[in-house]
Formats: structure tokens, C-alpha cells, sequence
């Protein structure tokens, strides 16, 4: 009985260090535990005080770096102004289909067309009456007119054209004057024995025209 109660108690007090050395172990990591729990925590603290330290700074930076590429370009947009317009310039001009075709169909139009002409005072000026006759020794040209001005205003300065030929009909030779005289608007004038040359001896026949005339 006395050796059960020993060796119960023996045991019962191997069993108690064994709790007493599993106790101190587990205290022994939970202290480990904790001491690195409480060292990560204070890094992780002194890590994100840190970046809170460095974080305007880093801002300031990138502020001035942007801040600095800005004004790079505004600078490099400013000074070629005149590269941007000669390239512009240079570049022809797309016409819409529409403008083409209308200016396509002004350009085929004639110009009497697009605006019309003013009709020359000579278009207004008419032979009404026509003869000649030799005058000197037979080889000056004397010629009667009678002009009706039909403009709306006086003409002047009208030029005059004289074909002569032989009695056949073939032709001799042309002579021209110019009558300065006022023909009035609306109105006739005759103008009598006018020398417009010399002529052949063999002419026997004149005919006259209207070549041009002034406004007055």
C-alpha cells in the first residue's frame, strides 16, 4: 500500500512537471508571439508613418515635374506657329462637290453669257444715203453720206471704210476717214463731197461701212 501511495505520488508528480514544463513552453510561445505580434505592429506603425512623412514630398515632385512638362509643351506649341500655317497653307484646299460643279459650270459659260455687253455706239449708227464722185484732176474721192444716229445719246469721232472697183466688179482699192462731226441722238446728218483719198483711175464704183464711233 505504502509503495502504491509512492509511486501514485511519484507519478502524480512526473505528470505535474510535465503540465508545469507544457505550461511554460506555451507561455514561453505566446510570448514569442506577442513580442513579434507587437514587434510587426510597430514596423507596420513606423513604416506607414514613414510614408506619410514622404508622401507631400512626392506629390511637391510630381507637381513640378508636370508642371514643367506643361510649360515644355505650351513653349514648343508657341514657337511653331508659322511651321503649323505654312503647312496649312501649303495644303490645297478640298471644294465641296457642289461649289466644284457650280464653278465648273460658270468657267464653261461664255462671257456674253455671264454678263451681257453693252451694245458699241457704231451698232446704233446707219447709212442712210450713199454716192461719190471724182474731184480734181479725177483722182480724188468725194464721197456724200447721210448717217441717223439711232442711240440714245450723241455720237462722234465715226470711222469710215470705202471699197472702190471697176465697172466689172473687181476690186481696186479701200480707203478710210474719219468723220469728227457730232451726230446728234436720234437724229440724221448728212455729210457732203468728203475727200476720203486717192483712188484709181479705173474705179468706177464705191461702197461704204461704219467701223466705229465714240460716245459723246
Amino acid at each position: 500500500m505504502r509503495l502504491a501511495a509512492v509511486g501514485g505520488m511519484t507519478m502524480d508528480t512526473g505528470l505535474y512537471r510535465i503540465q508545469l514544463t507544457e505550461f511554460a513552453g506555451l507561455a514561453r510561445v505566446a510570448g514569442i508571439t506577442g513580442s513579434l505580434s507587437g514587434r510587426l505592429e510597430n514596423t507596420a506603425t513606423n513604416y506607414f508613418n514613414s510614408k506619410l512623412i514622404w508622401l507631400p514630398a512626392v506629390l511637391i515632385a510630381g507637381l513640378e515635374a508636370w508642371m514643367l512638362l506643361s510649360g515644355s509643351a505650351s513653349n514648343t506649341a508657341d514657337n511653331q506657329p508659322v511651321h503649323l500655317v505654312t503647312a496649312a497653307a501649303t495644303e490645297p484646299v478640298q471644294m465641296p462637290a457642289a461649289d466644284a460643279a457650280q464653278e465648273g459650270s460658270w468657267a464653261a459659260m461664255p462671257a456674253d453669257a455671264i454678263m451681257p455687253a453693252e451694245a458699241a455706239p457704231v451698232d446704233g449708227l446707219k447709212i442712210s444715203s450713199q454716192s461719190w464722185r471724182r474731184g480734181g484732176l479725177g483722182s480724188k474721192a468725194l464721197v456724200t453720206l447721210t448717217l441717223r444716229n439711232g442711240n440714245d445719246y450723241a455720237v462722234k469721232d465715226i470711222e469710215v471704210f470705202c471699197s472702190f472697183a471697176r465697172r466689172d466688179g473687181s476690186h481696186l482699192t479701200d480707203r478710210k476717214r474719219v468723220i469728227h462731226d457730232i451726230v446728234n441722238m436720234k437724229s440724221q446728218r448728212t455729210f457732203a463731197r468728203m475727200h476720203v483719198g486717192f483712188v484709181n483711175i479705173n474705179a468706177n464704183q464705191a461702197k461704204c461701212s461704219l467701223l466705229a464711233a465714240s460716245h459723246v
